[in-house]
């Protein structure tokens, strides 16, 4: 559809944004769906978010995207949120009702359903993550009450660290699955933990933009052939991690598309009140079936 005076803008609001494949989803599914709505990448310096957040309201956009290094820092200037939003205390969907903006985090939804498409599954097993900021959190917390048995959670010592903490604590204390905290400086007992598990997930942003080159893991032998390699970047398609894993032979190497595609059919429900036309999406953006 043409852009005209009655157009919706919906954006997305994060640093770095160039790589985002958000825009070509959402504005796919809108002309799909003949909805007069766009959507837009916008590159947001940290000191600048609250303006942004305030042309949300200003310009009665029905809502954004967040995502890093946002998805934590926006949560005081909203106006509600979500009850797994709160609980998670990450936010990477907002909503505008009428000018009340509530915070939803769709994230974890998307990484459990993404495994689920490449048939892979959480209960019972063990996960080490790395990285618990605005999307270790949800991936953490929903892997929790999907059914996953044990959760090494590493975090650098910075200022994240109180919230992997934090993290660890409320897996525990209100789910089955048992979590454990570990400095990500510990490289031994990060080297220990990948043997003894069937998923890695890498949530820490190495491997996408400046940080392209780097990978946390870049010894195949600290991997195994049975184990799940989970990378949230996804641009580019395939990162340094991904490209050490295939060498291991891991059973499963995944980058971030199928995430950024399931938390976006949240999202999108949750914009327009409508279905994202799902297969056509995976079909003409992301090249799959």
């Amino acid at each position: 559809m043409k852009i005209d005076g009655h157009t919706n803008l919906i954006a997305l609001i994060a640093h770095p944004a160039g790589h985002s494949q958000s825009p070509a989803m959402y504005n796919f599914a809108f002309n799909h769906e003949q909805m007069n709505t766009r959507f837009l990448a916008l590159d947001v310096l940290p000191a600048d978010l609250p303006t942004a957040i305030a042309a949300v309201r200003a310009f009665k956009m029905p809502g954004v995207s967040v995502s890093m290094p946002f998805k934590q820092a926006v949560i005081p200037l909203l106006d509600r949120l979500d009850p797994t939003a709160k609980m998670i205390g990450a936010v990477n969907t907002v909503v505008n009702h009428d000018g009340v903006l509530t915070g939803y985090t769709t994230d974890g939804i998307g990484f459990v359903q993404a495994l689920r498409d490449a048939h892979v599954p959480l209960a019972g097993k063990t996960m080490t993550l790395a990285g618990a900021g605005g999307a270790g959190t949800p991936i953490a917390i929903q892997s929790a009450l999907t059914g996953l048995k044990t959760l090494n959670v590493f975090n650098l010592n910075d200022a994240t660290v109180a919230n992997a903490r934090r993290v660890v604590q409320l897996i525990n204390g209100q789910t089955d699955c048992h979590a454990t905290f570990y400095p990500l400086e510990n490289r031994d007992q990060f080297k220990q933990a990948l043997a003894i598990s069937g998923l890695y997930t890498d949530a820490t942003g190495l491997g996408m933009g400046k940080l392209i080159d780097q990978t946390l893991v870049d010894d195949p032998t600290w991997l195994h052939p049975e184990m799940t390699v989970f990378d949230t970047v996804y641009a580019p398609a395939e990162t340094q991690l991904m490209r050490v894993a295939k060498r291991a032979g891991v059973a499963h190497v995944l980058n971030g598309q199928g995430m950024l595609l399931n938390q976006g059919v949240a999202a999108f429900k949750l914009w327009t009140g409508h279905d994202m036309p799902v297969a056509a999406v995976r079909h003409e953006i992301f090249k799959t079936d």
